[in-house]
């Protein structure tokens, strides 16, 4: 069969697509899932793992299971010494070419503070510098005409928004954390969760936010740029002020003593 097609997938590939089947089989805790559903509105989009020494730049190319597949190399990989990735397609079918590569960690050449964000709704990060992430209207500006494609029932438009939202959320954040990164040698954020907050009336908002994308890029930019990044339990952290220490009365009563 495989000749008949003219491809042959390694078998390092094949390892790979059984390790990560088993690895989501023990995270959902399930003994089987729907790994692969061809059509319908929870179609499987395309998913290729592979080994470092599955693929291979060549010519400016990259050189899979014995075919070259043309990538828009805007980071110039040729540079760089492949490990693990993958071929994945997004849900407007759109195919991605995802690889890790190993490169020197970067030394911090400017700023030497530490700076706290704390998570929020109407400023998504405030960062004790003064400076402020605003709340993007990532969904609710495009609300409306989402509902209008998906009452017309116009699956490639309703796609076509939903990625849109995503990018400029995405945007926003790579912007900020890249910003926060450059500029300081610590970094300590709020253990906010998404996870409860989704159930109230406020789910919209919440996850409009984008609070654990953003924690996401600040850890790996962090490690990248050796600055230090840390998750603190922020627990009652309110009730004491952060200049002088002293309990305010408004706080919960038996806090004062």
């Amino acid at each position: 069969m495989q000749k008949e097609r003219s491809y042959i997938i390694g078998s390092s590939t094949v390892q790979e697509i059984i390790a990560i089947h088993a690895k989501a089989r023990k995270q959902f805790k399930r003994s089987k899932l729907r790994w692969r559903v061809s059509s319908g509105s929870k179609r499987s989009l395309g998913f290729v793992p592979f080994k470092s020494r599955a693929a291979q730049w060549k010519h400016g190319q990259v050189k899979f299971a014995g075919h070259y597949f043309s990538v828009w190399d805007s980071y110039g990989l040729s540079k760089y010494k492949f490990r693990a990735g993958s071929f994945s397609e997004d849900a407007r079918g759109r195919w991605y070419f995802n690889i890790c590569i190993q490169v020197p960690p970067e030394q911090a050449t400017s700023g030497k503070s530490a700076v706290g964000i704390d998570l929020g709704l109407k400023d998504v990060a405030t960062c004790s510098d003064g400076s402020k992430l605003n709340a993007g209207r990532f969904y609710r500006d495009l609300e409306s005409a989402l509902g209008k494609a998906q009452r017309a029932r116009k699956k490639k438009r309703v796609k076509a928004i939903h990625a849109k939202i995503k990018n400029r959320r995405k945007d926003a954040l790579h912007k900020f954390s890249t910003q926060l990164v450059n500029n300081n040698a610590a970094i300590i954020v709020g253990d906010v969760s998404s996870t409860k907050l989704v159930k109230t009336k406020m789910a919209k908002s919440v996850l409009d936010a984008g609070w654990h994308i953003l924690k996401t890029q600040l850890e790996y930019k962090a490690i990248a740029r050796s600055v230090v990044f840390e998750v603190v339990n922020e627990s009652y952290s309110t009730q004491t002020c952060s200049c002088c220490g002293t309990i305010p009365a408004s706080s919960p009563k038996g806090r004062a003593e």
